[in-house]
């Protein structure tokens, strides 16, 4: 994924969960897209549903490399490893998963930062 354009996909969990109490959902997904190097940045309600799945199966034919924000990386391997796997990709390799639960817009947005820096993308 070095040095590659990649998108943003933020579930939040029905948008009550209270790990996002802290985040204006709206703010930090408008700041991501307007003010860091991503080809997107979307917001779905809760990946890890029927309508979740079936988002993955539709998004992923794309091929695309993408962070997750979300609960914990593990919790999402879990949750979306047999998605990657049916459409031939692997989460290890082409995704990066970060859980932004229980931060505000600065700290989300700043952990994104390092992620896309990592990445090899200027931010």
């Amino acid at each position: 994924m070095n040095g590659e354009l990649t998108g943003f996909i933020m579930c939040v969990c029905t948008g009550k969960c209270p790990g996002f109490q802290a985040m204006d959902i709206w703010d930090f997904i408008n700041q991501v897209r307007v003010e860091l190097p991503v080809e997107y940045a979307v917001i779905h309600p809760q990946l890890c549903e029927e309508d979740g799945d079936r988002f993955w199966a539709d998004f992923l034919k794309t091929h695309r490399k993408l962070i997750i924000g979300a609960c914990a990386p593990n919790m999402q391997r879990k949750m979306f490893k047999d998605a990657f796997r049916e459409a031939g990709m692997d989460i290890e390799k082409d995704a990066v998963m970060l859980d932004i639960r229980d931060m505000t817009n600065e700290q989300a947005f700043e952990k994104l930062e390092k992620a896309l820096e990592a990445m090899g993308l200027e931010v």
